[in-house]
């Protein structure tokens, strides 16, 4: 038997290290070729890389939670062939071509997330065998699509084993030939399909699960990235919190009337193209909100675009999509991008523009928001924006109660930059923006 020494191969960028998040197999373990291998997050992606011979797992050298450098030997699989062979460094373009849609983002709390498949790429390192293990063929009953090494996220791989989907049956509609996870809840006949993704701001996130009580469980991968950042922003940024109220319903009777114009459109029209243009109006009075701080020039950076951060929950984490250019755009051309952005956000499709260059973020839970919450800074910008929910409440309109529908606004922002005068003035903006939201159309 032959001894096959897999190394962390170099996926390009820039990356020299990547932590153990997961594996797939164990010691012992018989591997067919391209088979789930190892989950390795690095600061640009967490890619899950597939066995690269078919054989049997000798030993693995790094436990989950462990930073293992490029070109650190990963795994042992003893495989048929006559020889000892030790795997190449993979060329950068070799992997970077397979993880060109995982990239880095910067969610709610600052993490960093993006997930991809890297399975063909890791595949590519063993073409140094003298006779590679033979590919899988499809059965004799099998159906006309077969794709023995299907393109597909971490994500969408999970989601076949949970619905019994093979997916080299499954023709991809995604970008390469990529597998989606609607191409297979398409191809699943179970009737038993999980809970879609929430798209941006979608009140309609699934419950968490957390793990068993009794247990330890290792800080690794995405949990140990939001801790990181999270505690990053916290010890760097000096949060205040500023909560008011905003009277709603001329809000919600404008999304009413112009939905079916946005149906019409091929658009969906939820509220955050609102939101965004209320929060555009409001820096522009208030640059400093606008801006980030560069601790070692010690300068102020007050930026003249508007890109604003739409944090959004993913099976993967939270992320934080961007919307450029957000000043130039209509309510309709908002809706549209941010139902891009959703649907990118779904897919595990995000790049790195789509993730990375925000000034200002807006957070919602929907439906689940409560009453009113602290959000965390999404640092290095200056501020991030609450939004709850819409509920009705008595209200004073002219001497006399009346229902009104109210939402609380939560304004994150750092102190260190911001007055709590100036902060206060750039909230009681956006809620008059939101008051009046015709307003908001003239742009």
């Amino acid at each position: 038997m032959a001894r096959f020494e897999f190394k962390l191969p170099d996926i390009g960028e820039g990356v020299t290290e990547g932590e153990i998040v997961g594996w797939h197999v164990k010691e012992g373990d018989k591997v067919a070729e391209d088979q789930l291998m190892v989950e390795v997050m690095t600061d640009k992606a967490t890619v899950t890389i597939g066995a690269p011979r078919a054989g049997r797992i000798e030993k693995l050298y790094a436990d989950v939670g462990h930073i293992v450098k490029v070109g650190d030997i990963l795994i042992a699989i003893q495989t048929g062939n006559g020889s000892r062979v030790s795997a190449p460094q993979m060329p950068a373009a070799t992997a970077v071509g397979d993880i060109k849609d995982a990239l880095p983002g910067t969610g709610y709390f600052g993490e960093k997330r993006a997930t991809a498949s890297a399975s063909s790429g890791s595949s590519a390192v063993a073409h140094v065998a003298a006779a590679p293990a033979p590919r899988p063929q499809p059965a004799a009953n099998a159906p006309a699509h077969f794709n023995a090494k299907p393109l597909a996220t971490p994500a969408t791989r999970q989601l076949a084993r949970e619905l019994h989907v093979d997916l080299r049956t499954v023709p991809g509609s995604g970008p390469g030939g990529r597998v989606t996870r609607d191409d297979v809840v398409a191809r699943s006949s179970s009737g038993n399909v999980p809970a879609p993704v929430p798209t941006l701001a979608n009140s309609n996130a699934k419950k968490p699960q957390g793990p068993a009580a009794g247990t330890r469980v290792p800080l690794v991968g995405l949990r140990r990235r939001i801790a990181e950042n999270m505690s990053l922003s916290k010890n760097t940024a000096a949060h205040f919190t500023f909560v008011e109220e905003c009277e709603a319903g001329r809000l919600v009777e404008l999304r009413d009337e112009l939905k079916p114009v946005a149906e019409a459109r091929g658009v969906e029209l939820t509220f955050m193209p609102f939101l965004i243009k209320a929060v555009v109006a409001a820096l522009r009075n208030t640059p400093i909100i606008n801006s980030s701080l560069d601790v070692e020039k010690n300068e102020i950076v007050l930026h003249d675009h508007y890109n604003i951060g739409i944090a959004a929950a993913t099976e993967q984490g939270l992320v934080v999509p961007v919307v450029h250019g957000a000043d130039k755009l209509s309510i309709f051309e908002l809706a549209a991008e941010v139902q891009r952005l959703g649907q990118k956000a779904r897919a595990g499709q995000l790049s790195r523009e789509d993730l990375s260059g925000s000034t200002f973020t807006i957070t919602s839970l929907g439906k689940q928001a409560g009453l009113f919450a602290v959000p965390i800074i999404n640092f290095p910008n200056v501020g991030i924006l609450g939004i709850h929910r819409i509920k009705e409440r008595p209200v004073v309109k002219n001497g006399q109660i009346a229902i009104g529908q109210i939402m609380l606004l939560s304004l994150s922002l750092d102190h260190r930059l911001v007055d709590g005068h100036v902060g206060a003035a750039f909230a009681y903006d956006v809620i008059a923006g939101l008051e009046a939201p015709s307003r908001l159309l003239i742009d």
